[in-house]
């Protein structure tokens, strides 16, 4: 199977060397291709930030090939992954993507390549994904949960062929099919919201349309029990990521071992991440009533 490696970048050097070296971290990053897909500056005041990835882009090595792709204009997250994953499916057979704040373990590239390889022909799987929720439930090795996911991740072509773009058309089927409760983890995620907020303009979500499509095709994603993935870009620094730490784990200290298991919703792997998604949502409203709760005692 030809794989390669997608690394999309925008403005933040420090954050593009650490992904990059955790990449490097895996003893098997020598065997991929590497694709670069570097977006262009939205306006003046990001120039400096986007040359300086450009010139560390440029210095980079230990991959079998590197291939930079660099945006004259400035596309947006959902347009530069899109396009990226379109360009690099006209050469591979499966992608491994990853932004500029998705940190690696270096057992991540031999799990989602296992990944690939063992569930390359089952029609139900759609993706492996390297990023695990924090949970006090021991979790199986492996698991599967149904959709898709976004931090660090893979696909095959044919699979990637489900994607529809049209967030419209996807919130009506999953209103028709009564599946927004459901895709909501039974109320405890917010996913349709962004769905919503997707196609009323408020924001621009991929992956989202890529979760809703996997979701909709009642395709299932490959988990690893033990998370090989942390999210570095949840300090502020990206567009699209708040300041929080809830979602933050420690890396996976051993391999995950990939065997063939039952392909089906993992109940465990579902409770673990409803009580996320719940206790997410407790912490939020609990900070921004201590907010509140201060301003209003600063004001007295």
């Amino acid at each position: 199977m030809n794989t390669a490696i997608l690394l999309f970048v925008y403005n933040r050097p420090i954050h593009t060397e650490k992904v990059v070296d955790s990449l490097l971290s895996n003893s098997s990053s020598g065997d991929y291709d590497l694709l670069i897909f570097s977006d262009g500056a939205k306006d003046g005041s990001q120039n400096n930030h986007v040359f300086k990835v450009r010139d560390y882009i440029s210095t980079i090595t230990g991959f079998k090939t590197i291939r930079i792709f660099e945006s004259e204009q400035n596309l947006g997250l959902s347009k530069s992954i899109l396009g990226g994953i379109q360009c690099a499916f006209e050469s591979y057979d499966s992608v491994i993507i990853i932004e500029d704040d998705i940190l690696v373990s270096p057992y991540f590239l031999n799990f989602i390549s296992s990944g690939l390889s063992l569930y390359e022909n089952n029609e139900d799987v759609i993706s492996i994904h390297g990023y695990t929720f924090p949970t006090n439930h021991n979790l199986p090795e492996t698991f599967f949960m149904r959709g898709a996911d976004c931090w660090g991740w893979a696909t095959w072509k044919n699979d990637w062929s489900l994607f529809n773009p049209d967030g419209l058309s996807l919130l009506k089927k999953l209103i028709e099919n009564r599946q927004v409760h459901q895709f909501d983890h039974n109320g405890t995620s917010n996913h349709s919201k962004i769905l919503r907020e997707q196609v009323s303009g408020k924001q621009d979500s991929w992956a989202i349309r890529w979760h809703a499509s996997a979701f909709l095709a009642n395709k299932l994603t490959l988990y690893p029990g033990r998370s090989l993935v942390q999210n570095i870009g949840n300090d502020g620094s990206g567009r699209h990521c708040g300041n929080y730490d809830s979602h933050w784990v420690e890396l996976s200290d051993r391999p995950i071992s990939v065997d063939r298991i039952d392909v089906a919703e993992s109940q465990l792997g579902a409770l673990a991440f409803e009580e996320f998604y719940r206790k997410s949502k407790e912490t939020f409203f609990k900070k921004i009533l201590r907010r509140i709760s201060f301003l209003l005692h600063k004001w007295q």
